[in-house]
């Protein structure tokens, strides 16, 4: 096979190289070395791609892909995982100097998986120090550019999988979901980032498994169909772990109308989440297109108060980076390598009762069933991804929205909370671009177990507005 046939593999999405391999017209090898030229040209200027693995090796890896059958899903596509993610001989720095020179004897799950299906993995992404903050910068790699504008921010934290993604630079990526790792990022580059129902794609058993039930491994990709194609690599269930659902059938998620759905509008969350100007009306104009899809889209008020949503959110998540990450605050010499926002949140959660952490626990559970009320007469609900347009590159976090001061360094990214705090599937989809050019996004969200019937409404949409594919970055 010798790829001669496509001009450019890199502009491809996923599923059509999966396509293109099956039927003899694209070797691994010819689309390895296109991935790697293209990073080579884009990489220095995005800071997308971190820890990249030689290029001999990658070559003779791929080399020996095309010299095997075919075997597994994303057999021969390259990947670069989640620095997050520990991979199996290959620098794993989780953005923290701490850990600048980690080098881990085994995979984590999602890495485990990725390479079972056939992926080979070419490096890691780039990631905020710790995944805290949705801004991709760290002491030991440095920030992620927009590849709309590398004067802002790419997001986070998955933001190096995503500026890769809209760059060009991969297929496919890897991404985890606390605080709207896999929907602000998606938002900030024009992709389309998934969250899946809590429990879909398992927990990797090396840590706590019981209460840790607020972030998430997903897919994230340049159209649902790709995303479709990762999530059913990612999911099922780990034996070593609790709450695993069943993996949802993925196999067809094309939805030919979206006649009849319901979709419910909940804009600012009645003034609760500052927005903007041109953030609100780039979503209407997305769920317009769902109007014209056929759907029904109804604005709704606040279904549950923010100021509580936000009370639980901070509380769990601030208990929960205590329990995980005391040894950074408890050593001096630790301590003093690790980023004031990391050492807030360990902070906060050391100081709380478990009266706090309880009260935390049963609003969340009160919202839950608040969701799944209103999901008995709406199919999706849907809320912008961002409040803040891609910002520069250069700030730690935005410090206000118009006239709103943020409290924390994480305040305004309060929108993604109702979504993660319930643990509900949820599409990030491309909404459209700012009068300067900047993308932003909308989440598409719904009851838990939705995973594939919110994928085919954002199928739909996809082909529908092609945002991906119709507006790429301009790179030189």
């Amino acid at each position: 096979m010798s790829g001669t046939e496509i001009a450019d593999p890199t502009q491809l999405g996923a599923t059509q190289i999966v396509e293109a391999m099956r039927d003899g017209k694209l070797s691994s090898r010819a689309l390895m070395e296109a991935v790697l030229d293209r990073i080579d040209r884009l990489n220095p200027g995005i800071n997308a791609i971190v820890s990249l693995r030689p290029r001999a090796e990658l070559l003779a890896e791929a080399r020996d892909r095309d010299n095997r059958a075919l075997a597994g899903p994303l057999h021969g596509l390259p990947v670069a995982i989640k620095d997050l993610v520990a991979t199996k001989g290959l620098r794993t720095t989780f953005g923290s100097p701490v850990f600048a020179d980690n080098i881990p004897e085994a995979d984590d799950l999602v890495a485990a998986r990725l390479k079972a299906a056939g992926a080979i993995v070419i490096g890691k992404t780039n990631t905020p120090e710790w995944g805290h903050g949705s801004h991709t910068f760290n002491p030991v790699f440095g920030p992620t550019r927009n590849p709309y504008d590398p004067a802002c921010s790419a997001g986070g934290s998955s933001g190096g999988a995503a500026a890769a993604l809209a760059a060009r630079m991969l297929p496919l990526a890897d991404g985890s979901d606390m605080m709207g790792s896999l929907r602000n990022p998606a938002a900030f580059c024009n992709v389309y980032g998934f969250r899946p129902s809590w429990g879909l794609v398992p927990q990797d058993s090396g840590g706590d498994t019981f209460l840790s039930t607020l972030s998430t491994e997903g897919p994230m990709a340049r159209s649902p169909r790709d995303l479709a194609l990762l999530l059913s690599v990612l999911a099922g269930p780990n034996p070593e772990a609790p709450f695993g659902r069943p993996p949802p059938d993925l196999s067809d998620i094309g939805c030919e109308t979206l006649s009849g759905k319901r979709i419910g509008w909940l804009a600012d969350w009645g003034g609760a989440y500052p927005l903007e100007p041109g953030i609100r009306e780039t979503c209407e104009a997305a769920l317009a297109v769902f109007e014209d899809l056929g759907a029904i889209v109804e604005p709704l008020d606040p279904p549950f108060p923010a100021e509580d949503l936000w009370s639980s959110w901070t509380t769990l998540r601030a208990g929960l980076n205590a329990g995980s990450k005391q040894a950074l605050a408890s050593d001096p010499e630790k301590r003093a390598l690790t980023k004031p926002e990391s050492l807030w949140e360990i902070d906060q959660g050391q100081a709380l009762s478990a009266a706090a952490f309880y009260e935390a626990s049963r609003i969340r559970s009160l919202w839950y069933r608040e969701a799944a009320q209103l999901f008995e007469r709406f199919d999706a609900l849907a809320l912008p991804s961002a409040q803040v347009w891609p910002f520069p590159v250069d700030w730690r976090h935005p410090t206000r929205i118009g006239s709103r001061e943020m409290d924390t360094y994480h305040r305004w990214m309060e929108v993604v909370v109702p979504v993660s705090l319930a643990g509900l599937p949820c599409l990030g989809l491309p909404a459209g671009f700012s009068d300067a050019g900047l993308p932003m996004g909308m989440q598409l969200f719904g009851p838990t177990g939705s995973d594939a019937a919110i994928l085919a409404m954002g199928d739909a949409y996809h082909r529908a507005t092609d945002w991906p594919p119709r507006r790429p970055p301009a790179l030189s």
